[in-house]
């Protein structure tokens, strides 16, 4: 089952959301906040696989809130999603910095968040590939100065290209194909570089990438 806690200011839009995912078998609401600092609370309480975030909320907003959970050692199999109404929502790449796993607009198909909440659950890609290079291309350029990041020394020239590929938003299918692997060795792979680098997720290799200078939008194309 998988456990999910609601945060957002709005009762309507936490009842939509609560309605469309009980309908599901493997999904349950635990519970709603109103704000950021009862969203940290119920986190810490509940312990939920996903916590679906609005970026936008009174007293303590989802940035700040997001940025509680990622640094709270006690939630590191909670996932944060980020919903936004403008899907180009000028803080998202900060909340995808500060350790969100992905983000949502708020009038996403039902289809597309019960995908989000699964596919988010189990630690997979969170992020559509287009909305990715979309998301990073529009924000890449607040990085004045790419930074080397030392740590990726420790990556093989195989890994480098793997972080490259997930950092164009590709998913472990699509970087298996490009690359001539079977799906299982292309996870591992993606395993191993979040492994090596410290990360949280793979939105926070896309972060990486382009914050490092290893691609930059169009890299791909």
């Amino acid at each position: 089952m998988i456990r999910v806690l609601l945060a957002d200011d709005q009762r309507l839009v936490r009842a939509g959301f609560r309605s469309i995912l009980e309908d599901e078998d493997d999904i349950e609401v635990v519970g709603e906040a109103g704000d950021g600092h009862q969203a940290l609370r119920l986190a810490r309480e509940l312990r939920p696989d996903v916590v679906l975030m609005d970026i936008r909320m009174p007293d303590r907003d989802g940035l700040a809130a997001t940025g509680d959970i990622a640094r709270d050692p006690r939630l590191a199999g909670t996932k944060v999603v980020i919903l936004t109404t403008f899907d180009m929502d000028d803080h998202v790449y900060g909340a995808l910095r500060a350790g969100a796993s992905g983000f949502l607009v708020k009038d996403t198909e039902p289809e597309e968040l019960l995908h989000a909440v699964r596919v988010c659950a189990r630690g997979d890609a969170l992020i559509a590939p287009a909305i990715t290079r979309r998301l990073i291309a529009e924000f890449a350029g607040r990085v004045k100065q790419p930074d080397p990041a030392p740590r990726l020394n420790a990556l093989t020239e195989r890994e480098r290209e793997v972080l490259g590929l997930v950092g164009a938003g590709l998913t472990n299918d699509e970087i298996a194909r490009r690359l001539v692997l079977s799906p299982s060795t292309a996870k591992t792979h993606v395993s191993r570089v979040m492994t090596k680098l410290d990360v949280r997720d793979r939105a926070q290799l896309v972060i990486l990438a382009y914050e490092t200078g290893m691609i930059t939008p169009g890299w791909l194309s």
